[in-house]
């Protein structure tokens, strides 16, 4: 069965507004929220940035049935994994073990902030891998030490465990990441409808049932005013991870992103306030294998475009 979630898109709103939107999404029946982790926003004209794990604090606390997912959090550099472990696990007890801890190997823009460098993408990969495992043997209870090629853990120990571990998956571009996410009992997201990388990860012994996507609308009355807002704001997600994860401040997605045009943006972004579009979007990814979608509203109008979800999407979804 496919579950639908709703994006609490960190860089757009601010905490107070990102826990108002889960709120509505949960009453507007979506399975699941994801939110953002990010220590910058991508662009200039983003005006905010929150810390995720408070506001995902909040959420749990005033949401009773929707789940809540990081989509992504990387666990190294910025954060220690172990921190990532305590974080996870507070929110699986807040939640009610509601809480999945998506990960993935980062992005500069965020990550260098703490003055550590950017390693090369192998050594992240393997920092990743590393990260996995002190997490999952953090959250099996007792103290833990690891002494890794990259990262240590000194008798770490967390007290609050909720009463089974958070679910996890994990952001998968290629070969490697896809064996690192099946092989760890996690789960799959992708940043495009690639048929090829779900089967890939089933091939290796992944879940069907934990391929996570998600897909961007700009939800307006105004037709030509969405297809500028999503212009405006969703451009940096034209320029593929390789460039993505290699730029460091929002100047610099600003200057790499000058030349984008929105039909560029049009290929990846649904604009305007047609329900069979978005639909149809949907279905790019159910189609090519993904369980689990989450959409995120790119324009300002949340509240409609939920209504329009309730009313006009859902239901024409599988």
């Amino acid at each position: 069965m496919v579950r639908y979630g709703f994006t609490l898109m960190s860089e757009l709103h601010g905490p107070t507004e990102l826990v108002t939107a889960a709120l509505e999404a949960e009453n507007a029946g979506f399975d699941f929220l994801v939110i953002s982790d990010h220590y910058h926003p991508w662009l200039g004209e983003h005006e905010h940035s929150p810390f995720a794990w408070s506001v995902l604090g909040a959420v749990a606390s005033q949401t009773s049935t929707i789940g809540l997912a990081t989509m992504v959090t990387c666990p190294f550099l910025r954060y220690h994994p172990a921190v990532v472990a305590q974080a996870a696990a507070t929110i699986g007890v807040m939640s009610g073990g509601r809480f999945t801890l998506g990960l993935g190997a980062g992005e500069r823009l965020n990550e260098h902030v703490v003055g550590n460098g950017w390693p090369a993408v192998d050594i992240r990969h393997a920092m990743l891998a590393e990260s996995v495992e002190i997490i999952r043997a953090l959250w099996e209870g007792g103290y833990v030490t690891h002494r890794g090629q990259h990262l240590s853990v000194e008798e770490a120990r967390i007290f609050d465990l909720p009463a089974e571990p958070p679910g996890m998956f994990v952001a998968v571009s290629g070969e490697e990441a896809v064996h690192l996410a099946a092989s760890c009992g996690a789960g799959m997201v992708a940043t495009e409808p690639d048929a090829d990388l779900v089967r890939a990860y089933v091939r290796e012994g992944g879940d069907p049932d934990l391929v996570w996507g998600q897909q961007a609308v700009c939800w307006d009355a105004d037709a030509d005013l969405a297809r500028a807002v999503a212009h405006e704001r969703f451009r940096f997600g034209t320029q593929g991870w390789r460039v993505q994860a290699e730029l460091p401040t929002p100047m610099s997605f600003d200057a790499a992103t000058a030349v984008v045009t929105p039909d560029q943006v049009g290929e990846m972004v649904v604009s305007g306030a047609d329900p069979d579009a978005i639909a149809k979007s949907v279905r790019r990814w159910t189609d090519a294998g993904f369980t689990q979608v989450a959409m995120v509203q790119v324009g300002d109008d949340q509240t409609a475009f939920m209504q329009a979800w309730s009313d006009d999407i859902r239901p024409q979804l599988p």
